[in-house]
């Protein structure tokens, strides 16, 4: 839970009592990975604004105006059917994303 000079960290993070769903995620254009229920990934970017986005047919996304040396939480909520799942994001506080970070196994660790 570390600050990375001269870039921004986010954490995209699964509570650990959400469905099952695996749930891939974008960032900007690109395929970055999925989170499953319990899990989070790290996020190292330039500072700027980024979206985060549900992979295919879900629409879900948030967008992020960041700082260097910033630490941003994101919690990451999946609902649907097994064939399908759609996807919220949304920014919380500090105290509350690191929880659901310490809370949980990483999945990923992204560096842009």
């Amino acid at each position: 839970l570390e600050p990375v000079p001269g870039k921004a960290v986010g954490y995209l993070a699964r509570p650990p009592l959400e469905p099952s769903f695996i749930a891939p995620v974008v960032l900007g254009d690109e395929p970055i990975g999925a989170t499953y229920r319990g899990t989070y990934l790290r996020i190292e970017l330039p500072p700027g604004r980024h979206e985060l986005r549900g992979f295919a047919g879900d629409s879900g996304s948030i967008r992020l105006d960041t700082r260097a040396g910033e630490i941003y939480y994101v919690q990451h909520n999946t609902y649907g059917y097994r064939t399908f799942a759609g996807s919220s994001f949304g920014l919380v506080d500090p105290v509350w994303g690191q929880k659901i970070v310490r809370s949980g196994q990483i999945a990923g660790l992204i560096i842009r």
